[in-house]
């Protein structure tokens, strides 16, 4: 990283981030031959992909295997291995196998005794074996010998053999419909139904040894799914996932974790999410769900007498549910895909938190980078998987295939779809600024709360972004330190110049708010650094009762979003317990909606007349016992829902104006960039950057200004603007030649991960089109961006009769255009020359 102080001189790597410099960002190659003093960034180039395609691939023929439902899938290798099911008559036993790189189907290889025909069983791969357990057979056309099944049998890939696993001991109720993973070296099974009743009881055994195992019965503790079949699970960040599924006659969309290491469930809670962002999917059984990366993928199902085809996706670690859109061609059907010769009308913009993109497997001009003449032909039309039931699906590298399953009409499927996923590193801005909040460091404004005058400290920089409140509170207290300052000035001796010495860190500024106490402030910052605050214990009145003093300053604030959030917080932790104690609380705070809540939840058929024998009934304010015994007699008329509910503003919102001017005010760094000056805020700028926190934290200039490079090269002033949108708000849209000059901009300013590089990387691969080719072959000349300089070449040879018609060509420097007839000579073969030879 190579950055100067105004006045202070070279910042070196050494001196900054705990020799930062060292570190040597993912997917970055260098060449060492250019020069001794610079490291050159190349990339490398393959085919590739659209990221969030669907593509439908070769069916299983009949003579191959039968179409078929309440299968099993497993992934291995570069082989999907379909197992069992039925096709509409009868159960069926074969292993089917389909090649992924070939697209082929075959029968497997298989020796020995295989299981009995069977469906709703369950597989799993451990090594290099499958292992199937339990399901349903018999004869479902006679209806006869109908049973579940607690067998357990290995499939060895490298040998086609079958055997069935002898257990001793005691074994697991016979079941179907279950749920089964691996994890540390054993066979995890969870719930289904046993033939009378479905089940919630979990069993695993070792895999490593079957002369030494025995099957054991799970301690299971915390809040246990209900009894439930008809679900999928998968593992994810060391926890295994279920998600909805049939218990009893009610269908919930309930998702549940389990912590292997202490046996615990808990129920992850669908209320808390905020109103405005994406609910979970509908309630439904019959689906799939695996895990890749940080994600859940849930797909198809039977959702209330409907068969969606949506993919839904859960974030494990935002907690937060989407329906994955899927890409542009993912939707043609029936015909070729035409020609194009730009990626840029196709591809999807990468907003700041989509996880659109491109992955390798095919180049949008149909050249192949490992040669230099041949044309792919155009993809096979694709289009999306029709809603449907008990199909099966897994992950192999990057993608997922789902077959098979129950489609309209009770029709079974032998279709075979893979979906594309994308893995980019998450965005990192709300730990950024949560990181920020907790360390303290920077702070710059000192609030005073309540009549304890407790005092807390944060930025100005994200306080006057998200609350405009605060905002008018602290631009109030500036203007009397300024006209205190000013007239300590004025009686100041004329000869004893202000002693403040450049660089030196101002004083706190502070701020005094008498209707805020500290706890509840605390919550309220921390939800302005994070969108988020913590969930309160279940159970503990102390906590529900704190988010209803930060839900007071909330409205006292004017923070919609946090306002929506206390709310549903609340709501959904008022229990029979509690319910007494948070009704009069909210009378007490006049907090209308939420005292309105408890009173109906107090008088529900179910809750009333426990509630009025509590010791706490008995001790409530007479105007409350009044009301509650009033409302059971004559509930009031429920009132119309249909005003729209605002949710306020989001962080990413909020620094987007920010950064577009709303925050002019309070900047107080000034960045410069090849001699223009771009005013900042030290905080954002040291909350997302190692580079700028270990400045702030070491260094200081002196006139507060910052010469900017990526090592040696001074980006453009638009790339620049670019890797500020993703500072202050995870923006990562940008032009490819902007992604050139900032794709080692990770490397040298020390962001918390290679987000930014990868969509830059990306970024480049697809979106070089003709039209913006040459002012690429430019950015990538003055970077020394070897590979990028050559694939430019490559695509203005093959397209060069439409890229001489650019006016951009003629402003090209002589060096430039030297390289563009080179690279057209060596690219027309001796033949071509020959013949212009004879026409000459």
């Amino acid at each position: 990283m190579a950055g100067t102080g105004g006045s202070g001189g070279p910042i070196g790597a050494g001196a900054l981030a705990g020799g930062v410099r060292s570190k040597v960002a993912p997917s970055v190659d260098f060449d060492h031959s250019c020069s001794d003093s610079v490291e050159y960034l190349t990339l490398n180039f393959g085919p590739f992909e659209t990221v969030h395609r669907w593509r439908r691939l070769p069916p299983c023929d009949e003579f191959v295997g039968a179409r078929r439902s309440k299968h099993t899938v497993v992934a291995y290798k570069d082989a999907i291995y379909v197992f069992g099911g039925d096709n509409g008559k009868t159960m069926l036993n074969d292993l089917l196998r389909f090649d992924v790189k070939d697209c082929s189907w075959c029968r497997a290889f298989t020796t020995g005794t295989p299981p009995a025909p069977r469906y709703h069983h369950s597989a799993v791969v451990y090594g290099s074996s499958m292992f199937v357990f339990g399901g349903y057979t018999g004869d479902i056309y006679s209806n006869s010998n109908l049973k579940n099944k607690n067998d357990l049998f290995e499939y060895k890939f490298a040998t086609g053999q079958w055997t069935e696993w002898k257990i001793e001991g005691r074994l697991p109720v016979a079941r179907s419909a279950h749920g089964a993973t691996v994890y540390s070296d054993k066979l995890w099974i969870f719930a289904g139904y046993d033939g009378n009743a479905r089940l919630n009881d979990m069993w695993t055994i070792s895999l490593q040894d079957r002369e030494l195992t025995c099957w054991e019965e799970v301690a299971q503790s915390g809040e246990i799914p209900p009894s439930c079949c008809n679900f999928p699970v998968a593992v994810c960040r060391d926890k295994m996932f279920v998600f909805s599924g049939q218990s009893g006659a009610k269908i919930t969309n309930n998702l549940f974790q389990f912590e292997f290491k202490d046996k615990t469930w808990t129920r992850i809670p669908t209320e808390h999410l905020l109103r405005g962002s994406p609910p979970p999917p509908q309630r439904r059984y019959g689906h799939t769900m695996v895990a890749f990366d940080r994600h859940l993928y849930v797909f198809g199902g039977a959702a209330d007498n409907t068969l969606p085809n949506e993919l839904h996706c859960y974030d494990v670690d935002f907690q937060t549910w989407e329906v994955v859109q899927p890409s542009s061609d993912s939707e043609v059907g029936g015909a070729e895909v035409p020609e194009r010769a730009a990626a840029s009308e196709e591809a999807p913009s990468l907003a700041s938190e989509e996880r659109g993109g491109f992955k390798k497997s095919r180049d949008v001009f149909g050249l192949d980078f490992g040669t230099t003449t041949a044309k792919q032909p155009s993809p096979p039309a694709s289009e999306l998987p029709s809603g449907r039931l008990f199909h099966a699906a897994a992950v192999i590298s990057d993608a997922m295939y789902i077959f098979g399953g129950t489609v309209d009409n009770n029709i079974r499927s032998g279709e075979m779809y893979r979906f594309q996923f994308s893995c980019y590193p998450k965005c990192t801005l709300h730990e950024d600024y949560g990181r920020l909040w907790e360390s303290r460091q920077f702070c710059d404004v000192e609030f005073v709360l309540g009549e304890k005058e407790e005092c807390v400290q944060g930025h100005v920089a994200i306080v006057t972004a998200r609350s405009r409140w605060l905002r008018r509170k602290i631009v109030q207290a500036r203007e009397r330190l300024a006209q205190k300052l000013e007239e300590e000035a004025a009686l100041a001796p004329k000869e004893a110049p202000g002693m403040a010495v450049g660089g030196a860190r101002p004083p706190l500024l502070h701020v005094a708010i008498r209707e805020a106490e500290a706890r509840p402030f605390e919550v309220l910052m921390q939800f302005l650094y994070t969108d988020k605050i913590k969930y309160p214990r279940k159970g503990h009145v102390e906590d529900v009762l704190l988010i209803m003093d930060v839900y007071k300053l909330a409205l006292s604030f004017q923070l919609c979003r946090l306002e929506q959030l206390c709310r549903q917080y609340i709501e959904a932790s008022v229990d029979l317990q509690n319910v007494l104690v948070v009704c009069e609380s909210a009378a007490r705070l006049q907090l209308g909606q939420l005292k309105e809540h408890c009173l109906n939840f107090v008088v529900k058929e179910s809750h009333f007349n426990q509630v009025i024998m509590m010791k706490e009934f008995e001790r409530l304010s007479s105007p409350l016992i009044v009301e509650i015994v009033r409302r059971k007699q004559q509930p009031p008329p429920r009132a119309p829902s249909d005003q729209p509910v605002d949710i306020g503003t989001s962080l990413i919102q909020d620094m987007k104006a920010y950064l577009e001017g709303a925050g002019a005010e309070f900047c107080d760094i000034t960045l410069l960039l090849d001699g223009h000056p771009r005013p900042a805020h030290k905080a954002i700028l040291a909350a997302r950057s190692s580079y700028f926190e270990a400045m702030f934290r070491s260094f200081m200039p002196e006139d507060g200004q910052v010469n900017i490079s990526i090592g040696e090269m001074v980006p453009s002033r638009q790339a620049f603007e670019s890797m500020l949108r993703y500072i202050y708000y995870g923006e990562v849209n940008m032009p490819p030649e902007d992604s050139l000059y900032l794709f080692a901009a990770p490397y040298y300013y020390g962001f918390y991960n290679n987000r930014l590089q990868a969509y830059c990387k990306q970024n480049l691969e697809m979106n070089v089109t003709v039209q913006n080719v040459l002012q690429i072959l430019e950015a990538a000349d003055k970077t020394q961006a070897l590979d990028m300089k050559r694939h430019c070449l490559h695509i203005i040879v093959h397209q060069f009769t439409k890229v001489s018609k650019l006016p951009t060509l003629r402003s090209l420097s002589q060096q430039l255009l030297l390289d563009i007839i080179d690279s057209l000579a060596s690219h027309i073969s001796d033949k071509q020359c020959a013949e212009l030879g004879a026409d000459i």
